[in-house]
């Protein structure tokens, strides 16, 4: 609901998933009655849901229960820089290959404090693309020498499912690794739910603290005089 260039931050995020072309409808999933006025404030489409979910993804499964579409795009409500295009590469992995079951993004760090703060997840993968691991420490934690940030990506939290995989993910039960990170993708591989993960060169800030939230209103403004 922050306001960001004269829009809350959620209408920005509308927007810019109404704009990816492989995206058919979007719908913002919510439990606050604010939020859902917000949207169809400004004309979009919001679907109240129980206040009881643990995690987005949980949230995102009731809704998705309702649905006949093959494919669910998770896009967090944070995310107001998130590109079009982005979404688009999160989502055509999915269309190539019928056996991959989840797909997500990352990008390069945009500097060594992005690389220690907790506030912006890492992740490894196996030499196909696959995600290891994902965590808000700096991994790989090196034996000897300083932290090692080129073995890693910056997480862009955005999540492109098949929806029955969805649902089933929605149904098993919180991990340990997930409640201790606090990272629901952990959930998956913990379940043996595998992960692609997409390179892109599209840079996206989650807005997670106040310092997050004055960068992306500092961008906005100057994409704005030019």
């Amino acid at each position: 609901m922050a306001d960001l260039a004269g829009r809350p931050m959620i209408e920005h995020v509308y927007r810019r998933a109404s704009a990816a072309a492989l995206v058919h409808t979007v719908v913002v999933a919510t439990d606050d009655p604010r939020i859902a006025a917000a949207v169809e404030g400004f004309g979009g489409v919001a679907v109240m849901t129980r206040p009881s979910h643990p995690s987005g993804t949980d949230r995102l499964a009731e809704i998705a229960a309702a649905l006949s579409c093959r494919l669910i795009v998770n896009v967090q409500g944070d995310e107001p820089l998130i590109e079009p295009e982005a979404i688009d590469a999160a989502v055509a992995p999915l269309l190539a290959d019928p056996a991959l079951e989840m797909c997500t993004l990352s990008r390069p760090f945009a500097d060594a404090g992005e690389f220690a703060s907790p506030h912006v997840v890492k992740v490894v993968t196996d030499s196909r693309g696959y995600a290891l691991y994902f965590s808000r420490a700096a991994i790989p934690h090196p034996q000897t020498g300083p932290p090692c940030p080129g073995a890693a990506r910056a997480h862009v939290g955005l999540y492109a499912y098949r929806r029955d995989v969805l649902l089933r993910l929605a149904a098993l039960p919180p991990s340990p690794l997930e409640e201790i990170e606090a990272l629901e993708q952990l959930r998956a591989l913990a379940h043996g739910i595998r992960i692609r993960v997409v390179d892109t060169r599209y840079p996206s800030i989650g807005v997670d603290t106040p310092d997050d939230l004055d960068r992306v209103r500092h961008l906005l403004t100057a994409a704005s005089r030019t």
